[in-house]
């Protein structure tokens, strides 16, 4: 979710020379040529609108099993350097595997509370529920580690955290408005989303026009 830093910027600091540092005697015992340098791609807008896309279609009365599963890009972050990007697009998009497996009936989620059963049915929301504080729980705290990055940033966490509270809460007491503020700060959420990783694509280079997050430090995180 880098929004400073250059692709070339990072590409340089995972690209390392192949060259051992020992001397050269002869043609047998030099070593290879060091292979040419490709600067890698930023995946932070993929990432976002990944997120973007998936939180949107939760919030709306909609299916959205098949984005839970398929559409992400957490890991790539690893490759960039980017550990806070790396930590918190791929714990969503472990969130988004595990909430669609426990919409999927093959994964037998509600099995082990017989769910079928008045009591068990309890049982499981105040599961989902509890589920849901967790990731409310996860949320504050990339808040936190996102306070001096940007307002664009602050923006998209404090929504999310939000709705994964409202979420929380309604599935909890089982209150619909409560749902409902969930599904508006996802919306928020989504939004803020799409704006991030738009911010981060468009460029002089690209555009007539950029957008701003109102940065807080020189460096990305």
């Amino acid at each position: 979710m880098s929004t400073v830093t250059s692709d070339a910027e990072k590409g340089t600091r995972l690209h390392h020379d192949y060259d051992n540092g020992a001397p050269s005697t002869s043609a047998a015992t030099r070593s290879a040529p060091t292979p040419p340098w490709r600067p890698l791609a930023n995946p932070g807008p993929l990432g976002l609108s990944a997120f973007a896309l998936t939180t949107f279609v939760l919030s709306l009365p909609n299916i959205v099993i098949g984005l839970a599963f398929f559409y992400g890009a957490g890991i790539g972050e690893f490759f960039v350097g980017n550990t806070f990007g790396a930590t918190a697009l791929s714990s969503y998009g472990g969130f988004w595997l595990s909430y669609a497996a426990i919409l999927v009936p093959g994964f037998n989620s509600a099995a082990p509370y017989n769910a079928s059963t008045p009591e068990g049915a309890e049982e499981f929301r105040l599961a989902v529920s509890f589920f849901l504080f967790g990731w409310f729980i996860f949320t504050f705290l990339m808040l936190v580690a996102v306070l001096r990055h940007s307002i664009a940033f602050i923006v998209l966490f404090t929504t999310l955290d939000m709705a994964f509270l409202m979420l929380a809460l309604g599935e909890h007491l089982e209150k619909t408005a409560l749902i409902k503020a969930g599904g508006v700060f996802g919306l928020l959420a989504a939004f803020t989303a799409w704006y991030c990783a738009m911010a981060q694509m468009l460029s002089n280079d690209n555009s007539f026009f950029t957008l701003p997050i109102v940065s807080f430090q020189k460096k990305a995180i």
